[in-house]
């Protein structure tokens, strides 16, 4: 491993440890360093802050694990994500709590909406794309925010059948809906 990852999975578990302990607000940079004896000019020189870092986590840990995959369909992409978070949730509990630009929760749903464009760009038409992938994403986001963060029993794959169920039923709701209408 060449020496920036060995640095910067050093202040990775560092910020880990620390979650562990308190909250995310209260961490500063300094603690960071503190806790793997680093200076902070080598934080700087691998992450903007510490919003990066956490990022960072989760796109080496999740997203280059992921990509070595081949899924069928976007269920299946889903239900990786909720086996990783629930396997995690000590980190992504607190992860999906931090607020402000560059948090975690904005970091994921940049994450998601290539996943959701690529699937409905061909159902969707042109003008109202951008409102309906940004409509799911924050959708995705809150019900994972919910479900990791409430500290819900129920397993990645009740999790995904929750959500499958909850667009069967709004499918079926919006069908009978347009049946009715006048118009």
């Amino acid at each position: 491993m060449a020496d920036s990852n060995i640095t910067k999975e050093a202040l990775a578990s560092a910020l880990k440890e620390l979650m562990e302990e308190k909250a995310f607000e209260k961490i500063s940079v300094g603690d960071i360093c503190d806790k793997c004896n680093m200076n902070r000019k080598s934080f700087y020189y691998h992450f903007k802050d510490k919003y990066h870092l956490v990022n960072w986590i989760f796109d080496t840990e999740f997203i280059t694990t992921a990509q070595k995959k081949q899924y069928k369909n976007p269920w299946d992409i889903l239900l990786m994500i909720s086996q990783f978070f629930y396997d995690n949730r000590p980190f992504y509990r607190k992860a999906l709590c931090i607020k402000g630009q560059n948090s975690f929760t904005e970091h994921f749903r940049d994450f998601l909406y290539p996943i959701i464009a690529e699937r409905l760009r061909d159902i969707i038409n042109e003008k109202d794309q951008e409102f309906q992938i940004t409509f799911i994403a924050d959708a995705i986001v809150m019900a994972f925010q919910r479900w990791i963060v409430d500290n819900s029993m129920m397993t990645p794959e009740e999790f995904v059948n929750q959500i499958k169920l909850s667009v069967k039923y709004l499918s079926i709701s919006y069908i009978e809906d347009e049946n009715k209408s006048p118009f």
